[in-house]
């Protein structure tokens, strides 16, 4: 009788638990459960022998748990191909969904097992219904943890238009980007909006840029070219972010997501709201690009005192103008002095899925320590997703955790660039990724051998043999110049 767990045999394995980098390591997986089973250190690797055809040898590459992206969206692509606006209020939620499932496979090739997907952006709760079909083992992609809609206050996010003229169906009718809900008693009746259409993250905007309409963005063209032209003298702070709740507020939401036990995440552009959020109980506080107010240590200290992770996505920092992004990278460094707890998340989707670990190169490049950035990108990930109340282990190497096991062809110690070179993914107990190449994607339908033919001939093994869609949809690359690293 076959065995019912493997082994995967490791000369080079990263724990994050220990943040160390560990030597000979053999992991049983239970591919019925999904589970790791059992751990064990062979004591002299030369003496290797494996009797079972099953095992996976993974020794001379450098073993990781599956990658945990902290803030994604799935239902977005990268902004320098069409602007978020657009994709909210032009393409079709049929077309955003295709471009999601080929987003979920890109983020679980490039060793991203597990998505915390912060809003759809206009689809609803799209999120969890994918969210469903990669558990149902329709289409392949990271186990999501997804918020649906995000919640933010009446006039704040929202699709912005000038044609706006009133109630008598003139204007232009744009789809809603939150779900809305003021005062203490409204914000709690969203939450239970969202825990209602399958959230399993509460996500508030705690500030925005929302004064946006006071001095609209400029469109290109003078009105002689048929453009609506520049504002002429717009201030220096021509849309700062401002918040969208009172304290109370998201005190409220918190609350009623705790009821759920869910966790939140904050959006917060500025570090004054960051410390309200915090002060609220959230769980992680989103971004967080500015200091106006000049509490930047007070940010930190807070978020030390109520054990809030800060996921600074600071991929899409690099974004932003060139002096204002290097302040980003400062403020992490200076975070990773103060001891912050910080999860890795790139607000994938703003740049393309599959780019992932560009969040984890840029963390390290502000001065985290490698092995600090590897922690943030799996078991403070898993913490970000709610930990414990997440229904999953996950992040970390350990009996009952979820069998999601990656390898990398080069030492991340040697190598700034390893984290791009995935070469082995697995997932739930399953392998997606063998030397380089995806596998196994998803079985495409065939005759029964008793319908497919009347000669009576029979078929061999071969003929009958299940096919397996390539699912060759091209995978993002990196662009020249996007990484100096």
């Amino acid at each position: 009788m076959p065995p019912k767990t493997f082994q995967i045999h490791t000369s080079l394995l990263f724990d994050p638990k220990q943040k160390s980098f560990v030597e000979n390591i053999s992991i049983e997986v239970n591919p019925s459960t999904g589970e790791i089973v059992n751990l064990t250190t062979r004591d002299d690797d030369d003496s290797f022998i494996t009797n079972n055809p099953k095992d996976i040898d993974l020794r001379g590459k450098t073993v990781l748990p599956g990658l945990v992206d902290s803030h994604t969206h799935i239902f977005i692509h990268a902004y320098e191909e069409r602007s978020g606006t657009q994709q909210m209020r032009d393409q079709s939620a049929v077309e955003r969904t295709i471009r999601a499932s080929n987003h979920a496979r890109a983020a679980l090739l490039a060793g991203y097992t597990t998505y915390r997907d912060l809003g759809t952006e206009a689809l609803g709760n799209a999120d969890a219904n994918l969210r469903d079909c990669i558990n149902r083992g329709l289409t392949p992609g990271p186990r999501l943890f997804v918020a649906t809609d995000a919640l933010a206050s009446s006039g704040s996010y929202e699709l912005r238009v000038e044609n706006k003229l009133g109630g008598n169906g003139l204007g232009l009718s744009v789809p809603r980007a939150s779900d809305v809900a003021d005062g203490v008693w409204g914000v709690r009746a969203a939450v239970r909006r969202r825990v209602g259409d399958g959230a399993d993250v509460i996500k508030f905007y705690a500030d925005y840029r929302r004064k946006t309409m006071r001095f609209p963005p400029d469109i290109p063209g003078g009105a002689s070219e048929g453009g609506g032209g520049k504002i002429l003298f717009p201030p220096k702070r021509r849309n700062p972010a401002v918040p969208l709740y009172s304290e109370d507020e998201m005190k409220s939401i918190v609350e009623e997501a705790r009821l759920a036990e869910l966790p939140v995440a904050a959006h917060a552009g500025e570090t004054r709201t960051a410390i309200w959020a915090s002060e609220a109980g959230v769980t992680s506080v989103e971004h967080v690009f500015e200091d106006t107010h000049g509490v930047e240590d007070e940010f930190f200290d807070k978020l030390k005192e109520k054990g809030t992770i800060w996921v600074p996505t600071m991929a899409t920092a690099e974004m932003l103008p060139a002096e204002m992004f290097d302040e980003c990278k400062k403020r992490v460094g200076r975070a990773c002095e103060k001891g912050v707890k910080i999860a890795a998340g790139g607000d994938t989707g703003t740049f393309n899925h599959g780019l992932n670990v560009r969040e984890i190169e840029i963390l390290i490049d502000s001065g985290m320590k490698l092995e600090d950035a590897l922690e943030a990108a799996t078991v403070v990930g898993w913490e970000a997703c709610g930990g414990e109340l997440s229904g999953f282990k996950f992040g970390w190497f350990d009996k009952g955790n979820r069998a999601d096991i990656i390898a990398l062809e080069t030492d991340p110690r040697d190598d700034k660039k390893a984290l791009r070179k995935v070469s082995f993914v697995m997932k739930d107990g399953k392998v997606w990724k063998q030397n380089g190449v995806p596998v196994d994607m998803i079985t495409v339908p065939q005759w029964p051998v008793e319908d497919a033919s009347d000669s009576g001939e029979e078929w061999t093994e071969l003929d009958v043999a299940v096919p397996k869609m390539s699912m060759s949809v091209p995978l993002p690359v990196y662009r020249p110049g996007r990484s100096s690293s």
